[in-house]
């Protein structure tokens, strides 16, 4: 005579993204219990259940420890980035971001009246996703390198369409989409160079260059 054996409480079993029952994993070897003959049904279903979880794949564990790099090998110039939607336009600043470390900036590590990039490391990046008007001269959609002479009474600024390009030498005049003149004026000091959006208005948005006590201003309109 066959002894019937005792399902254990219904548990759930993921397979293949759908959840099935270990009920109907387990039945169809206790009825081959049934018609074969099995000594220990009990044993059995308990054997055929811990293969049941065990089928069911285990969450790898997720290290919530931060990659750990010595002090020494950290960039001196570290990345940043600033994004602004204006109205439908969406600007993005990509650079790395210089330490004035007590060091005279312009006049002194940065030299007046040569081409010099506000950055580190690869060139500034500036995008536009429409087209824009900078201090009311006309700028096309896309992405280019920024660049700048500084001037103790006025700077030019340069975008230029050799976007992707190490922060020097200069890529050329050949490239250049806009080169304007900007008046800097004096703030507070600096110490890491940032660009940023002190404001924003509508149709309308300053983007300054700000690095020790100079700052750069940038008026920028949208359609």
């Amino acid at each position: 005579m066959v002894q019937s054996a005792q399902l254990p409480a219904e548990r759930g079993l993921v397979v293949g993204g759908l959840e099935m029952s270990i009920r109907f994993v387990i039945l169809p070897v206790l009825a081959g219990c049934v018609f074969v003959g099995c000594g220990d049904s009990a044993g059995v279903t308990e054997e055929v259940v811990a293969e049941a979880e065990a089928a069911v794949p285990q969450s790898e564990e997720v290290s919530a420890e931060p990659d750990v790099i010595p002090l020494e090998d950290v960039q001196a110039s570290q990345s940043g980035s600033v994004s602004q939607t204006i109205a439908t336009t969406q600007i993005t600043i990509t650079y790395d971001r210089p330490v004035a470390r007590g060091r005279q900036l312009f006049g002194g590590i940065v030299a007046y009246g040569q081409i010099w990039n506000p950055g580190a490391n690869d060139a500034t990046k500036a995008s536009f996703s429409h087209p824009v008007t900078v201090n009311g001269m006309s700028l096309p959609a896309g992405a280019y390198s920024l660049w700048a002479i500084p001037d103790p009474e006025e700077w030019t600024v340069i975008f230029n369409r050799a976007a992707d390009v190490y922060h020097e030498p200069y890529p050329g005049e050949e490239h250049e989409e806009l080169r304007l003149t900007v008046k800097p004026v004096v703030g507070q000091h600096m110490e890491t160079l940032a660009f940023y959006f002190p404001a924003v208005e509508k149709k309308d948005a300053e983007l300054r260059l700000h690095w020790g006590e100079t700052i750069v201003p940038l008026a920028i309109s949208v359609p």
